[in-house]
């Protein structure tokens, strides 16, 4: 009897251990730029184009110094137009909006037509610092995070104003439903439309940066520092990828969610690099 009480435990835990070691997630990588984008900061994955825009601030990430620009990449890592935006400052999370390409600019969010290459307009945000991030939500409302301010601003209806500021170091936005996501000093929250904050995921690296959805509840969050995280729906994280021994960082990453591809920007390191989700 006591043997098979042994028998079956070990059954379970290896039944157990199997379970835990499917759940695991992975990135492989499936190749990389050559390093000749300067500082890139952030990676658009433009399902409709088939391409990717990469926002390369190209010298200090908070001066307005006019060397900043948005590159194509094509999805085979080859660059397409390195110069296709040019004139910005120190871009860096985008979003579109129909045929518009919107990039947070230090304190300005840029609106560039997507099908002319040029910059349409800039939307000044009054008292803004280190704009950083930008999301959508299906209603057209545009969200944009000031990391220095500490706070998330709203563009509506051409009209800005203060979303929500209580918050320490806000990077990566992300809009799902009626939810805002924010990755903010190594944690992950989401704000309510009621603006409510619960805490989705923490204990990250202090520099998280880009969120992108894998499916409902569950997303993969960048930090600067070179460490990528992929949040379970019960708030546990496990990690993808620490490349930050070989000072190689990961901003705000992009991602094609029908082939589950992962794009990191290198920051210092001038290029960009894909990997498969397994």
């Amino acid at each position: 009897m006591k043997t098979n009480y042994i028998a079956l435990t070990a059954l379970l835990i290896s039944a157990f251990c199997g379970s835990n070691l499917q759940a695991q997630h992975t990135l492989a990588k499936i190749w990389s730029t050559e390093a000749t984008l300067p500082i890139p900061e952030s990676v658009f994955y433009n399902a409709q184009d088939k391409l990717l825009f990469v926002a390369q601030i190209d010298g200090k990430p908070g001066e307005k110094d006019g060397k900043g620009g948005i590159a194509k990449v094509g999805l085979d890592g080859k660059i397409i137009a390195q110069d296709w935006v040019t004139g910005l400052n120190a871009p860096k999370g985008m979003a579109r909006l129909g045929n518009k390409l919107f990039v947070a600019d230090v304190s300005e969010l840029v609106e560039i037509d997507i099908k002319a290459g040029k910059i349409s307009k800039k939307h000044e945000v009054e008292g803004a610092k280190f704009l950083n991030d930008v999301t959508i939500d299906s209603k057209g409302n545009i969200y944009v995070s000031d990391t220095e301010t500490k706070k998330v601003h709203l563009i509506k209806d051409g009209k800005i104003s203060t979303y929500f500021e209580d918050l320490t170091r806000p990077n990566g936005l992300l809009a799902v439903g009626s939810d805002l996501l924010i990755a903010d000093s190594g944690t992950l929250k989401k704000l309510s439309a009621s603006k409510q904050v619960t805490v989705v995921a923490e204990g990250m690296d202090k520099s998280t940066d880009g969120i992108e959805q894998v499916k409902p509840g569950e997303y993969i969050v960048s930090c600067w520092a070179g460490v990528v995280y992929y949040v379970k729906s019960d708030g546990t994280t496990e990690k993808l990828l620490d490349t930050s021994a070989d000072s190689i960082n990961s901003a705000d990453i992009g991602y094609d969610s029908v082939k589950k591809i992962v794009y990191v920007p290198t920051f210092m390191k001038n290029s960009v690099v894909a990997y498969q989700l397994k």
